[in-house]
C-alpha cells in the first residue's frame, strides 16, 4: 500500500483499550459510555498513538480494520481478538475528515501506512445503503464501492453494514451507564425493549436495536420519510424549502445543513438578511442568545426532532428508549431540555402515556461506531470455543 499520507485530525492518548468479547463486549461498551473519550471532531483527541502499535501488530493473528464512515468524518480502528483470554483489543484509532481525501481507499492507506500494518479484512460501517455494489449516500464526498476497495487495498474481504446500524450494536448497553438523560421514564419498564438510535449530522441516520439472544440491529432510511409540518410557521418554512408537489425529507431539516436551511428560510419569512453561513454559526448564535432568528431556527429544529423521535418510538415500540447520537446534539443538551423537544415528543394524543414511559438519552459518537461494527463482525465469527476467524 503506497500513497502520500495525509495527517489525521489529531493524535494523542496514551493507552490502548482492552475489552471483553461476547459477554465482555458489555464491559467494553460500559467503559466507553461511562467515560466517553472525546472525538477530535468534537472536543479533543481520541486517537491512539503510533508508538502503541509496533511491528507485532502487522502479524497479529486475526487483526482486522474497522471504519465508521459518516458524511463528514471517517473513524478507523485496528481491532484484534485474543482467543486465549476471550477478549479483543482496539490497537489503534484515528479520525479523518472525509473531504481531505480523494476516496475511502486513501483514508485506509493513510491509516495502514502510519501504523505499518496491512490487515486482511475491513469491516466498513458506512452511512447510506447498499445498492448494486455501491453505497448510496448523497452526503459523502465520493462513492464507496466495497468490491473496488477490496481490490485497491489488496484485502481478502470487505464486509459492510450501515453506520447507524453499527451504533445500534453499541448502544444496546448504554441505558444504565451514565449517558446524559434528556427525559427519564415516568414508569419503569421491567423488560428491555427496542431502542431507536437517531443521528442528526451531515445527514439524518436512524436504526433500531432489538433485545434478544443474541441482540440484533436494523438499519433504516427513516431520515428520508416525508417531512410532516404543523399548521403555522412549520408550513411556512416548508413552503420555502419545497417546490410545488415535491418531496422534502426529515433529513432536509434535521441535520447540520438542515439547521442552516431552517435559518435561511426563517430569514426569508422574517425579511432578514441571512448573515450566518454555516450550521455551527447558527447553533452558536442561538445558544449565545444574540440572534433571534438563529434561536427560532434551533427551536424549530428541536420541535421537529421531538415529533420525529416520537413517531419512530411508536413505530418500533421503543420502550428501551431513544438514543440521540452526535456532536451537534451533545452541544445543546440544555437547549433541548428547555425548548419544545420533549413537549413535542409527548404530544401524540392518546399515545402520550406510552411515550411517557420512554427514556431519551444523548451520546457522543466517538468510538462507538467502531465498537459496534466490531461487535457485529465478531458475533458472526465467534463460536462457543473461542474465535473462528
Amino acid at each position: 500500500m503506497s500513497s502520500p499520507m495525509k495527517k489525521p485530525d489529531q493524535s494523542g492518548e496514551s493507552h490502548p483499550s482492552r475489552v471483553q468479547t461476547r459477554q465482555g463486549f458489555s464491559r467494553m461498551l460500559e467503559m466507553s459510555v461511562a467515560t466517553p473519550p472525546a472525538d477530535p471532531s468534537e472536543h479533543g483527541s481520541d486517537d491512539l498513538g503510533t508508538a502503541l502499535i509496533g511491528r507485532s501488530a502487522s502479524t497479529r493473528e486475526g487483526a482486522f480494520l474497522v471504519a465508521d464512515v459518516g458524511g463528514t468524518h471517517a473513524r478507523l480502528g485496528l481491532v484484534a481478538p485474543n482467543a486465549k483470554e476471550g477478549e479483543v483489543e482496539i490497537l489503534a484509532y484515528r479520525t479523518y475528515r472525509c473531504g481531505d481525501h480523494p476516496h475511502m481507499e486513501d483514508i485506509a492507506r493513510c491509516f495502514c501506512e502510519e501504523f505499518g500494518v496491512q490487515p486482511r479484512v475491513l469491516v466498513l460501517a458506512c452511512a447510506g445503503y447498499m445498492h448494486a455494489g455501491s453505497v448510496i449516500n448523497k452526503n459523502l464526498p465520493w462513492p464507496v464501492m466495497p468490491r473496488m476497495m477490496k481490490e485497491a487495498l489488496e484485502l481478502d474481504n470487505v464486509t459492510s453494514l450501515n453506520d447507524l446500524e453499527a451504533l445500534a450494536y453499541a448502544v444496546g448497553h448504554i441505558d444504565s451507564h451514565g449517558a446524559p438523560t434528556l427525559k427519564a421514564p415516568m414508569i419503569s419498564v421491567r423488560e428491555a425493549g427496542p431502542i431507536v438510535i437517531l443521528g442528526p449530522g451531515t445527514g439524518l441516520g436512524a436504526a433500531v436495536w432489538f433485545p434478544g439472544q443474541p441482540p440484533r440491529a436494523m438499519a433504516t432510511e427513516a431520515g428520508q420519510i416525508q417531512l410532516a409540518a404543523r399548521v403555522g410557521i412549520e408550513q411556512q418554512v416548508l413552503a420555502q424549502l419545497a417546490q410545488a408537489d415535491s418531496h422534502v425529507s426529515y433529513e432536509a431539516v434535521l441535520s447540520g445543513p438542515g439547521l442552516h436551511r431552517l435559518y435561511v428560510a426563517l430569514c426569508a419569512i422574517r425579511d432578514r438578511y441571512p448573515s450566518l453561513d454555516e450550521p455551527v454559526a447558527v447553533t452558536s448564535a442561538a445558544l449565545a442568545g444574540g440572534d433571534d432568528v438563529a434561536r427560532e431556527a434551533l427551536t424549530l429544529f428541536c420541535g421537529w426532532l421531538g415529533s420525529f423521535a416520537a413517531d419512530l418510538a411508536m413505530l418500533y415500540g421503543a420502550t428501551g428508549g431513544i438514543c440521540l447520537v452526535g456532536g451537534l446534539l451533545s452541544q445543546m443538551i440544555g437547549f433541548l431540555q428547555e425548548n419544545p423537544f420533549i413537549d413535542r415528543f409527548l404530544d401524540k394524543g392518546v399515545m402520550r402515556p406510552f411515550l411517557q414511559k420512554i427514556p431519551i438519552r444523548v451520546m457522543e459518537r466517538g468510538r462507538h461506531g467502531v465498537i459496534g461494527a466490531a461487535s457485529w463482525y465478531l458475533g458472526k465469527h465467534v463460536n462457543v470455543d473461542g474465535f473462528k476467524l
